[in-house]
């Protein structure tokens, strides 16, 4: 779990394959804390997916969802940064607890102003409140949870947490869906992913986190920018920064609002449940790219896979741009879903694996910028757009792009030299 020779040779403590999903469950803390986020993460999707719905279903109006979207996940772009000099200076356990009762709390404020109809701008704050606490989480968390496994375990621990998080993402939508046709309202969903917050919490309190600390020689300001020169230094995470926010800015714009374009493409009402099962299916077809990243797919070329990824994706979303009727949605859904995260899965474990344990912490803000921040930007740039002349010119555009990808985001046509060397 360090970067020295020595702790390359030392035996694993398992019998599986290196790098493979079965041999990062071998270990007992990761295991515990997988399975306190995927329990999390269940109730995390049912409001994810229930509050833009929501909003949708109030205002009819791509742009207002477009900012719900912005609100969630759009502190990644301002606060990851500064997340990660933060975590580096506290205690990691505890700031991790913290953030999770924030985000409980707050879940807790959103079911309050939903079971009244608040105002708009109160939800928005609530989950600005969300996002924050969110955006400061997660570069404690992603630094923390590979040091869980044996290095040479890695592959298979961030193919695990793809999984984890795809199967909430099958979960979360299909239990809100039961629940809705049980009677449950929007703000019960809110309630009840307050309640899963606490699997995570307890999980955290029973494992100890490694606290690993980067040794950087940056001062004052410059501390901002120890990402950035790292992954200018290694042309590897360059590239791949650039191709995630790129493809997160351009292609996924239907992730950030996919309430609005399955009303406008498909006439399915985001308050019905044939949207939360819609929804579903596409999370299902995430969570077969992941765990297909985590089996089968582990022993193929991994920049190969990125590749194809890209050509799938972009066949699949102009599928997606131009049927107009519920019925196909869903396989063609399942498809988009698949090819989706195989692509995320794939890219973020090469981008790990160049990654030393002391420059983790710093640099995987970066990633989330690129990825789940700059998907935020992308549909507050189409949500207008998309209100004026639909959704499908939107969605061709972005398949186009994905096939640029596929060439751009070769990652075998950069030097040895672009790759992170340990020896």
């Amino acid at each position: 779990m360090t970067d020295s020779p020595d702790s390359a040779l030392a035996p694993l403590p398992h019998s599986h394959r290196p790098g493979t999903a079965r041999a990062a469950f071998a270990y007992r803390d990761y295991r515990l804390v997988w399975t306190g986020l995927l329990l999390s993460s269940i109730g995390t999707w049912m409001q994810n997916l229930g509050l833009p719905a929501y909003i949708d279903d109030r205002t009819g109006s791509a742009k207002i969802v477009s900012l719900l979207i912005f609100a969630q996940l759009g502190p990644l772009l301002l606060l990851a940064i500064p997340g990660s000099l933060l975590v580096d200076r506290v205690n990691r356990r505890a700031f991790l607890l913290a953030m999770q009762w924030m985000q409980l709390i707050f879940s807790l404020v959103l079911a309050a102003i939903v079971s009244v109809d608040g105002p708009i701008w109160a939800l928005f704050l609530a989950q600005l409140v969300i996002g924050t606490s969110n955006a400061l989480n997660a570069p404690a968390f992603q630094a923390s949870i590979p040091l869980l496994v044996d290095r040479r375990d890695l592959a298979g621990a961030i193919s695990m947490n793809s999984i984890q998080l795809n199967g909430s993402r099958v979960l979360g939508p299909s239990l809100a869906a039961l629940l809705t046709l049980w009677g449950v309202s929007t703000a019960g969903l809110f309630v009840i992913n307050a309640v899963t917050y606490l699997f995570l919490i307890v999980a955290l309190m029973m494992v100890a986190i490694p606290d690993v600390r980067g040794d950087h020689h940056e001062e004052g300001w410059r501390q901002f920018l120890t990402g950035v020169r790292i992954s200018r230094e290694r042309p590897v995470l360059a590239r791949l920064l650039v191709s995630m926010a790129s493809f997160s800015l351009f292609s996924l714009v239907f992730v950030a609002l996919f309430p609005s374009v399955t009303r406008i493409n498909f006439g399915i009402d985001p308050a019905s449940s044939t949207f939360k099962w819609l929804y579903a299916v596409w999370g299902f077809g995430a969570f077969t790219g992941a765990v297909a990243m985590g089996t089968f797919l582990a022993r193929f070329h991994r920049p190969m896979v990125i590749s194809r990824g890209f050509i799938g994706f972009a066949v699949s979303l102009a599928a997606y741009a131009l049927v107009r009727h519920p019925a196909p949605a869903f396989p063609i859904g399942f498809f988009l879903g698949t090819f989706y995260f195989l692509i995320a899965t794939a890219m973020v474990t090469s981008f790990q694996q160049n990654l030393r344990d002391t420059e983790r912490v710093r640099v995987m803000p970066l990633w989330f910028m690129s990825f789940g921040g700059t998907i935020t930007v992308g549909g507050l740039i189409a949500g207008p757009i998309m209100d004026a002349i639909g959704a499908r010119w939107i969605l061709l555009a972005g398949s186009l792009f994905a096939l640029f990808l596929a060439w751009w985001c070769d990652l075998d046509r950069l030097p040895p030299s672009a790759f992170l060397n340990e020896d």
